[in-house]
């Protein structure tokens, strides 16, 4: 297989020398081969180049080659986060083909497939086949692991998001709360994951009308996104968008407006501009400013 070195230009390149570093350690050695490369640049946000790196290290595997399902795997995971759903789903069944003829049917890997194929599902708009396979996922993970595997942290807080959208607001609470006690269990304090999830927390207090309690999880979630990701990730800004949102409903359009052009200048940077996170923050910076004007002239 190919292998690459990565050099770093600068020690001054912390979110590149960063998760260089973490990647190194991962893998143990100075060289990168594509795949791992890959993993550093999808973890950096750049998702087109992680594509790349990708489709190089698969043309290389021989048809029958054991880390096919896990290539298809990432490709998915890339394609997800690109907006390319359906391709996104190709992927995902792919991987889950291989596995279902590979592994036992309670395999780590099944559950895991079936938790991304219910993530595509659902940014399709598709909640009850997601659900399903989500539901799916937990139910395998029960039976052949701990209850407190730190997967299924992942899988309760994807559940969470579908009672949410539902606007069963406490159902999704005692999701994310169950999430969030798994990820403290085996996460360090800075990682993404809990970001994550205190960002998602406050979507639920926002949504119930609890302003700063939502305020109080969107800061921490900032606190540790902007300390374990790089900073043009967009992650960052979707936690600047829903701060700008509670600034928004608490009439506060100038501090709302300063949010949402932080959240507006990392999406542009990180996503194709047909994305639909860009689409979005573009709409809602509209919004925000039309209320500004409409505030001031009064």
């Amino acid at each position: 297989m190919s292998i690459i070195r990565m050099t770093l230009c600068s020690d001054h390149d912390n979110d590149l020398k960063q998760l260089y570093d973490h990647m190194k350690n991962e893998y143990d050695r100075e060289e990168t081969n594509l795949l791992s490369l890959g993993g550093v640049t999808y973890r950096m946000g750049k998702f087109d180049l992680a594509e790349k790196y990708y489709r190089r290290w698969l043309s290389e595997l021989p048809s029958n080659d054991p880390s096919l399902s896990a290539m298809y795997q990432r490709l998915g995971m890339v394609a997800d986060d690109k907006g390319e759903y359906d391709t996104s789903l190709e992927w995902y069944q792919k991987s889950l083909e291989i596995d279902m003829r590979t592994h036992p049917s309670d395999h780590v890997n099944i559950g895991g497939t079936h938790n991304n194929i219910g993530g595509v599902h659902q940014k399709k708009g598709d909640r009850s086949r997601a659900l399903e396979s989500y539901n799916r996922a937990v139910s395998l993970f029960k039976q052949a692991h701990d209850e407190n595997h730190p997967l299924l942290a992942g899988f309760y807080n994807n559940i969470g998001i579908i009672y949410q959208e539902e606007k069963k607001y406490f159902e999704a609470l005692d999701f994310y709360e169950k999430s969030l006690a798994i990820d403290n269990k085996h996460l360090p304090a800075d990682h993404p994951d809990l970001g994550g999830s205190y960002n998602n927390i406050g979507i639920v207090h926002r949504c119930l009308g609890h302003y700063d309690l939502a305020l109080d999880h969107y800061n921490r979630s900032l606190k540790i996104r902007l300390k374990s990701l790089p900073a043009q990730h967009p992650d960052i800004a979707m936690t600047y968008r829903n701060m700008g949102l509670v600034y928004e409903y608490k009439d506060d359009f100038e501090q709302a407006l300063i949010y949402m052009k932080k959240a507006q200048t990392i999406f542009e940077v990180a996503l194709q501009l047909n994305h639909p996170n860009v689409v979005k923050i573009k709409n809602i910076v509209k919004r925000v400013e039309d209320k500004l004007k409409i505030k001031n002239k009064k």
